[in-house]
């Protein structure tokens, strides 16, 4: 159960709906848990819609944020990024000046007043152009799930933890009409949202519904030291940082993504990852890796998120995205309203799951 899926359903038990909770694991220790979740639009710059949309997905944190509260998995403290590559800056200076003409706010700062005003711990020339962009955040994407299904099945969700989706009954019309679990046990369901992740495309196959996914995995690690000697989400030349909690610091780059293939220990992928980090904060240098992950994204084939109602499938819809944390909230409100009222918000227009129908 990871973002979106739990998003969803709080939504739907706010507004009286019933609702059961699926899911092989436990919510939010599968992809939501091994994710960079770094919430943001500016790296959503390739179709005005898609940007539009992730800008909403930031909105809808604050407003979630102050529904149940932010301690535990809410840190909106901004977002730095710089390269060392002179032509990589210059594409990260252009698309700054972009989202500053769509009402995005950026600064550009030099590498000596982000060590004196933001962030003193950091190695960088003095004269480097840094993006700083104070609007955007990272998440703690377990301790959110756990929280928004916790109120959830406080106000009435069930759940059924521990068991796989293995088969999705429909009627004579073709409308969804049960769910069979891996425990044996069957549910009698007038909705299906496919939330699941990875795994998205088994479930679409369930209701014979082609959901093209790309292969493209990630690896994430996490180191703990005494004292995280940051503050923010970054952007580092060859290496993403952000804090992830009290004695933790979560680490991911797509240039160790590209090696993924090649080097088949986990652990010499986030030995890697550990170096790099060391150079852009060298109080890192003590601290120690506690685990390395590589996990399957989620990413529909076109790259964009798949959500909304399937109409040759009445009663089947879906929420799947590569940028699950950024829209969860978003996303969660939106596909619960169409739910509901069988609305269709113009927002995910450019979104919808019929694109993939054969």
């Amino acid at each position: 159960m990871g973002i979106l899926g739990a998003g969803v359903g709080w939504n739907l038990v706010r507004q009286g709906a019933e609702v059961v909770f699926i899911d092989a694991g436990q919510p939010g220790e599968g992809v939501t848990n091994w994710t960079f979740s770094w919430v943001n639009a500016s790296n959503k710059t390739v179709r005005k819609s898609y940007f539009d949309l992730n800008v909403a997905g930031i909105a809808a944190y604050r407003e979630l944020a102050t529904t149940i509260g932010p301690d535990s998995w809410w840190y909106p403290s901004g977002h730095l990024r710089w390269a060392d590559d002179p032509a990589v800056e210059a594409k990260f200076l252009r698309t700054a000046e972009l989202l500053a003409d769509w009402g995005y706010r950026v600064e550009v700062c030099t590498g000596a007043e982000v060590r004196r005003r933001l962030e003193p711990a950091l190695t960088m020339p003095g004269e480097t152009p840094v993006l700083f962009y104070p609007d955007e955040a990272w998440v703690h994407g377990r301790n959110l799930v756990g929280r928004l299904v916790g109120q959830a099945v406080a106000a009435g969700a069930e759940h059924r933890f521990g068991s796989a989706v293995r088969d999705i009954g429909t009627g004579a019309d073709g409308s969804i009409r049960t769910v069979a679990l891996s425990d044996g046990s069957s549910l009698d369901v007038d909705v299906v949202v496919n939330a699941a992740g990875p795994s998205a495309s088994h479930v679409a196959g369930l209701v014979a519904r082609p959901l093209p996914m790309r292969r493209e995995p990630g690896v994430v690690t996490r180191i703990s030291c005494a004292q995280v000697p940051f503050h923010r989400v970054m952007h580092a030349p060859h290496i993403e940082i952000r804090p992830d909690g009290d004695g933790s610091v979560l680490l991911h780059s797509r240039e160790i993504d590209a090696l993924i293939d090649t080097i088949e220990d986990p652990a010499e992928l986030g030995r890697l990852l550990h170096a790099s980090a060391r150079h852009v904060v060298p109080e890192l240098g003590d601290s120690r890796i506690v685990q390395t992950r590589v996990a399957n994204r989620p990413i529909p084939a076109d790259t964009f998120p798949s959500v909304g109602a399937l109409p040759s499938v009445p009663g089947y819809y879906e929420a799947v995205s590569h940028s699950g944390i950024t829209l969860g909230p978003v996303i969660g409100r939106l596909l619960a309203s169409e739910i509901l009222t069988g609305k269709r918000d113009e927002m995910l227009a450019d979104f919808r799951p019929e694109r993939f129908s054969p």
